[in-house]
């Protein structure tokens, strides 16, 4: 009887099996793909500037309340500029500022906003009050800040760099005060870290990123 071959086939490997292993294949090759850029934004610190620290200061919230430096501290802020008479600019940037407020919701210890009247003389706390409430702003998260108008403007054009200045009366005869759209980022420190165009949606989107990434990169 011949000696049986030594050269047997190997054996059939079931289609399950074979699923399996290219499944285990795709995972192998798929997981560091996603996995690395997944690590690199929990890790990645934002490149920001500095552009000075804002001083002490003492101004009122539509509350009532005093508003210091103290503030800001320890926690990131998102600053914007507005007037309650104003009837275009203004508006659209306290809906993009509410937007913010919405999608920082699951960070609320570690990033709060503020909305600076450039209009004090006007804006009492009362209208600003009423303009948080038209915008939903809540209290304990997004402050409306009036004060002295020297005080103010020192703030805004001195210490946030803000240009300013009032370019004669709307048609209700109201005063048209030309400011820029800017949205800044003040850190922990009470540093300015940032200027995003709120005209410019794409910026809007690098301000929230940025900010989440400070805020978890120094959170204490």
């Amino acid at each position: 009887m011949p000696a049986p071959s030594q050269n047997k086939p190997p054996p059939h490997a079931s289609g399950r099996t074979v699923v399996l292993v290219v499944i285990a294949l795709v995972i192998a090759i798929a997981l560091p793909a996603v996995a690395w850029p997944l690590w690199k934004a929990q890790h990645r610190k934002p490149q920001l500037g500095d552009y000075g620290v804002v001083p002490k200061l003492s101004l009122t919230d539509q509350t009532g309340a005093t508003f210091t430096d103290d503030a800001l501290r320890g926690h990131l802020t998102i600053v914007n500029f507005i007037f309650t008479r104003c009837t275009t600019a203004c508006p659209l940037s306290s809906m993009k500022m509410s937007h913010i407020q919405d999608k920082t919701a699951d960070v609320a210890n570690d990033i709060k906003l503020v909305s600076f009247s450039v209009d004090p003389t006007y804006d009492t706390p009362e209208r600003l009050a009423a303009y948080a409430k038209r915008f939903g702003a809540e209290p304990a998260r997004w402050r409306f800040v009036t004060g002295p108008a020297d005080a103010v403007q020192k703030l805004v054009t001195g210490t946030m760099k803000v240009a300013m200045d009032r370019d004669g009366v709307q048609a209700d005869g109201s005063p048209n005060i030309m400011h820029q759209p800017y949205f800044v980022l003040i850190d922990r420190d009470l540093h300015i870290r940032g200027y995003y165009d709120s005209t410019d949606a794409p910026r809007l989107e690098i301000l929230l990123r940025d900010a989440r990434d400070l805020a978890r990169s120094t959170r204490p």
